[in-house]
């Protein structure tokens, strides 16, 4: 989830909708928020351990009629969702490398084309890794952790100790000013929750290890919500110490492109070369963030390809046999990014509506499970080994009524007045995707497509043999490698 870039990358927004209430009780609510609907996903994976993840849950959960179809929103749901996030990081890892020249050139702007070509550059490093350095995806993972954890660390420490002046706890967890947002002082609060909630939307892909650990039924919900602790407590540790040391606000709401965490470090750190030191640190967690959510896009698309549910399926579910990549689908997933990002022409805060287009797209995608889970009366997860017990339904519900909210507040721009220059083409775009998803089901999906295979109305909590899942039966021990003695669901 990258919590550090991530944070950072979208800092503006809520500088502009709040400063410190927003930014550390914002996040606080949105990780307890998330940390809900992660439970609610694990109740579910819990019962139905695929590495399909909300794609084949939307599906188990529903009956044969209606799993088509909710399968199939959700597959398009999540596919968008990894399509624009990859999107939003590159891009603000863009922003975030220009960004660094105005820490010894304070006149530079970088204009529409130096940012667009700046973002194709990113993009391009991030396919050419996918590419040629696919085997070592692994190893990147494990240094990301590490980079992380020891840039955290850095960045806190020495922005404490090399900082002159201070804010007193007061501002750090009481001060509150949305007056640069022209929003309604209380609205101001909401919209700015997108903040923590386009960093925290990466929980839901820790399924797609199912079908490689033992006993996924029991470790991997643990994962998927220990993933959300581990990151607002991150977080947390991240923002207190930036607070402490905030410099002039209004100094860093009027940089050119929108990323004031550079001017941030130099002004603490008193110098330009101190500054990037720090900034350095945020754009490797930038390196391994970008990789990561093409390599996830990628493999999105192709799984998704697989089932014909996307136009010129046939193309984009070929394995390369030269790279062992599905190296279709990654050109695809790169090429509808590049494209995404032209609207920058027509908007200055398309950085805003690429993060809002991600964040409801892949919370959509985790409500629709739970969702089905709460019209059937929650039968499927009452022995579930992670059950959320007696409030289960009280949580899911709430879950649900706080994605439908998140579907209108995300839409919203960072303040107002609004110009088509500042819209926030975030409904746009969704509603863009939704259009060619209604076409291509029109087209082929209704006549074609069947969803993940549900060879029967399974009851809720019923366990059926599912051809083509490779769900490991982990209620029998053994000794080395798991079998597969008939796949459980």
């Amino acid at each position: 989830m990258a919590v550090p870039f991530g944070l950072s990358t979208t800092m503006y927004i809520t500088l502009t909708d709040g400063q410190s209430v927003t930014i550390l009780w914002g996040w606080i609510l949105v990780s307890l928020i998330s940390l809900c609907i992660a439970a609610s996903l694990a109740e579910i994976c819990a019962v139905y351990p695929t590495a399909g993840g909300v794609y084949y849950w939307s599906a188990m959960l529903s009956t044969r009629q209606w799993a088509p179809i909710t399968s199939w929103v959700t597959g398009w749901l999540t596919l968008v969702g990894n399509w624009t996030v990859t999107l939003s990081i590159n891009f603000s890892g863009g922003q975030l490398i220009l960004s660094a020249i105005t820490l010894w050139n304070e006149d530079f702007v970088p204009n529409q084309w130096q940012t667009v070509l700046m973002f194709w550059a990113v993009m391009a490093i991030c396919m050419l890794v996918n590419i040629f350095g696919a085997k070592y995806l692994d190893l990147i993972n494990k240094i990301c952790i590490y980079w992380t954890a020891s840039s955290v660390i850095i960045i806190m420490i020495t922005l404490l100790t090399m900082a002159d002046v201070k804010r007193d706890a007061d501002f750090v967890f009481t001060h509150y000013d949305a007056s640069a947002s022209g929003w309604p002082s209380g609205w101001a609060f909401f919209v700015g929750l997108l903040q923590g909630a386009y960093v925290l939307t990466g929980y839901g892909m820790v399924a797609a290890m199912c079908e490689e650990v033992q006993f996924p039924e029991r470790e991997v919900p643990k994962a998927i919500v220990l993933s959300v602790a581990a990151a607002g407590v991150t977080g947390v540790i991240y923002l207190i110490p930036i607070l402490f040391v905030l410099p002039d606000v209004q100094l860093l709401l009027e940089v050119a492109n929108g990323q004031p965490i550079g001017l941030l470090f130099k002004t603490v750190t008193g110098s330009a070369a101190g500054g990037f030191g720090l900034l350095f640190l945020i754009l490797g967690i930038l390196f391994f963030a970008g990789v990561g959510a093409l390599t996830a896009a990628s493999r999105c698309t192709y799984a998704f390809a697989r089932d014909g549910a996307i136009p010129g399926s046939r193309i984009w579910k070929k394995v390369s046999k030269r790279y062992d990549i599905p190296l279709a689908a990654l050109a695809l997933s790169t090429a509808v990014d590049c494209l995404l990002g032209l609207i920058f022409f027509g908007s200055s805060a398309a950085f805003n509506s690429f993060t809002g287009v991600a964040t409801i797209c892949l919370s959509a995608s985790y409500g629709m499970p739970i969702l089905i889970s709460v019209i059937r009366g929650r039968q499927a997860v009452r022995n579930s080994s992670f059950s959320l017990g007696r409030f289960g339904y009280a949580i899911n519900v709430a879950m649900i009524v706080w994605i439908c909210l998140a579907l209108v507040l995300f839409c919203m721009p960072v303040s107002l007045p609004v110009e088509p220059a500042t819209m926030n083409y975030a409904s746009v775009v969704f509603a863009g995707f939704a259009l060619i998803s209604l076409i291509w089901y029109i087209i082929r999906g209704r006549k074609d497509f069947s969803g993940p295979p549900v060879p029967q109305d399974v009851a809720p909590g019923e366990e059926v043999a599912v051809a083509g899942l490779a769900v490991t039966d982990s209620q029998h021990e053994r000794n080395g490698d798991m079998e597969a003695k008939g796949e459980k669901l």
